[in-house]
């Protein structure tokens, strides 16, 4: 009897324990891996995540290194079921939004997690603020359950390596220092006025970084598409909303920023005037050319109406000629005609009469 008891307990176990705890359900922003005696269940044919887009941010070197298996995902829904010996995974896939100074691991550093510290590339320590959004990769899921133990530290710590890099080496595509210079070389009538030496000044990359906030998003989004293959996150987005200076030098860069801004308005305003009289200029041309144009046309018109008259005979010509003299002299107030030496008198009376 107790041996017969035994079996029950253990049948009765083991049927309690395959099926109602082997039942489990996978929630709308989950998605679950199972671990057979702690291995994964991997896609056939040996395929890893060389072979998918996530792999072409990656170098042929770390190709090599982060060379993950696809594993089995399953999605939202159920019931599903699985044996004693297995194990379910969930992850929650939805996108986390946190500051850009979150340490899951300190919470006490960077100002209470508020404040990221970092040096410019002129040696200068600044406060950065901002969000970042990330997600679990689908795709990489292996390398986020196990190629990583702590992912949001790791992904965290990776994100912070690559923004301080970017600050210290951050060079502006068109900064504003330097946009004066091209304003007067866009004018070549200025640039041979104004002595080009005098514009040329050192960039401040503080102010470089405050005006070109998107410019360092876009260059930290670029930098992080690796992401996925390594750690099997995906960073969504980095949104950088703040770069403040020690307080020691605010002052001082409020005024160098002052002084280029007059010297950048200074700029615009002669370039403004040089355009001005440039269009000036062209419309005295075109004013020029017109009236030349209208002076010349009617001559054109008289020499195709000779060229006509020619082609008929030269009686037809003479006869022109003569109407056109015969109208000059209508309007003409006195008329003096020359008479060969030594002419007729009624010649020479003729030329003296009014």
């Amino acid at each position: 009897m107790i041996f017969l008891g035994f079996l029950f307990g253990a049948f009765a176990y083991f049927f309690l324990r395959c099926i109602f705890g082997g039942v489990f359900t996978v929630q709308q922003n989950e998605r679950a891996v199972i671990t057979s005696f702690g291995r994964a269940q991997r896609l056939g044919g040996g395929r890893t995540i060389r072979e998918l887009p996530i792999s072409e941010h990656l170098s042929e070197e770390h190709r090599d290194r982060y060379d993950f298996p696809q594993v089995r995902v399953i999605g939202p829904g159920g019931p599903y079921w699985k044996w004693p010996w297995q194990k379910v995974h969930k992850v929650d896939v939805a996108i986390r939004t946190v500051n850009a100074a979150y340490d899951p691991e300190y919470p006490n550093v960077n100002q209470g997690n508020t404040v990221l510290d970092a040096v410019t590339k002129d040696q200068l320590n600044i406060g950065v603020s901002g969000q970042i959004r990330f997600k679990p990769a689908e795709e990489n899921l292996y390398a986020y359950l196990f190629g990583v133990k702590k992912p949001e530290a790791h992904i965290m710590g990776y994100f912070v390596s690559i923004l301080r890099e970017s600050i210290a080496t951050f060079v502006a595509k068109d900064p504003q220092l330097v946009a004066p210079i091209a304003a007067i070389e866009e004018v070549p009538e200025l640039a041979e006025v104004v002595e080009m030496d005098s514009f040329e000044a050192e960039g401040i990359s503080l102010n470089d970084l405050r005006k070109n906030l998107n410019e360092l998003n876009d260059q930290m989004d670029r930098e992080c598409l690796s992401s996925a293959a390594r750690y099997g996150i995906v960073l969504d987005a980095s949104l950088i909303t703040g770069i403040d200076p020690p307080q020691e030098i605010e002052s001082a860069l409020a005024a160098i920023t002052t002084a280029h801004n007059e010297v950048s308005a200074d700029i615009s305003v002669a370039k403004a005037m040089a355009d001005q009289k440039i269009e000036q200029s062209k419309k005295a041309v075109e004013i020029q050319t017109m009236r030349a144009q209208a002076e010349v046309e009617p001559l054109r018109q008289l020499s195709a109406q000779l060229g006509r008259l020619k082609v008929q005979g030269n009686d037809v010509l003479a006869a022109y000629l003569r109407n056109v003299k015969l109208e000059l002299f209508g309007k003409a107030k006195r008329i003096f005609r020359t008479t060969e030496s030594g002419g007729n008198g009624a010649a020479a009376e003729q030329r003296g009469g009014a």
